[in-house]
């Protein structure tokens, strides 16, 4: 099934949990406490605040942010699981209807089925943050923004603003949080961000699909892969023949220096593309579309990646 007739149908089935659990449907759900005592005996709510999260490269930042504050739990978490293509359960639509706060990413990416859950389950006290909304991007735009270093700064001002509007007792210990995530937490994220624009900027690179141009774009990189190729995979469409036929061009003639994919959505062209890259001497390096591992944080999972292009750039280049 391609990309398209995954999206429609995990549109559909999301519909259908949505019914289900409405009906009545009972499924044991995965989620934390929502009610726990904060440890230590700290001033202000005694509960968390109970996070949902579509996907859990913005759940680990949630969680970090709100620390003893908060219960988060994300709905994908699996690193072979491609979000484009989602099907939702009825025990993702339990977690939606249990939130204090759920976080979608939008601009596409998971509207097959994240809206649709949170229009069929209504709650009180439920507040939505679209990661789309946020950074003022629609459907169709690209929806890759935890790859853009500003996009996800200004989802951390948001979801900092959403929990100091749930539990204002607590708004000093938030702001505390949120100054050491940005300043100590992602240190050497930042880090290497710096270090690899102050190095690079202006490597022409090639990439897989449009997960990576945010990247390049915060990087300073050049991305010669042309833009409706990347998009193309990223949606699950067939490619033009006149893009492929360019990106062979631009590996034969190792017009680009590195090339980049995603290693959790790759294709026949992608993979013929790879081996085409490696057959020329073009060092390859890969990202992935969630936390991979599972477990990892945000910043850990960013790090390891970055030292990856970091280190395709410097065998590329020489320095």
């Amino acid at each position: 099934m391609n990309g398209s007739l995954k999206r429609a149908a995990g549109g559909l089935l999301a519909v259908g949990v949505a019914v289900a659990l409405t009906a009545g449907c009972s499924t044991k759900s995965t989620a934390k406490p929502a009610a726990a005592a904060v440890p230590g005996g700290q001033a202000g709510s005694s509960t968390k605040i109970a996070v949902v999260a579509a996907e859990n490269f913005w759940g680990s930042i949630a969680l970090q942010l709100g620390g003893t504050h908060v219960a988060e739990t994300s709905i994908i978490t699996n690193p072979d699981t491609d979000p484009h293509s989602y099907e939702a359960t009825p025990n993702d639509a339990k977690l939606i209807a249990g939130a204090q706060l759920f976080i979608q990413n939008g601009i596409g990416y998971d509207t097959s089925w994240a809206p649709k859950l949170v229009s069929a389950n209504p709650a009180s006290g439920r507040d939505v943050l679209t990661v789309g909304d946020v950074v003022g991007l629609k459907d169709g735009d690209n929806p890759h923004q935890w790859y853009s270093h500003d996009s996800v700064y200004k989802v951390i001002d948001a979801i900092v603003a959403e929990y100091k509007k749930l539990d204002p007792a607590d708004a000093s210990y938030f702001d505390t949080q949120k100054q050491s995530f940005e300043n100590t937490t992602l240190a050497t994220f930042n880090q290497l961000e710096s270090e690899i624009k102050t190095q690079y900027a202006g490597t022409p690179i090639g990439a897989s699909e449009s997960i990576v141009s945010p990247l390049a774009d915060t990087l300073g990189l050049k991305m010669l892969t042309p833009y409706s190729f990347l998009k193309d995979i990223s949606e699950g469409n067939d490619p033009s023949v006149a893009d492929k036929t360019t990106i062979d061009g631009q590996i034969k003639g190792k017009q680009i220096k590195v090339y980049v994919y995603n290693s959790q959505n790759s294709t026949p062209d992608i993979a013929a593309q790879v081996n085409e890259a490696k057959a020329a001497g073009i060092p390859v390096t890969t990202v992935t579309e969630t936390l991979a591992p599972a477990s990892a944080t945000f910043q850990d999972w960013m790090v390891g990646e970055l030292q990856g292009l970091k280190a395709a750039l410097a065998q590329a280049t020489g320095h």
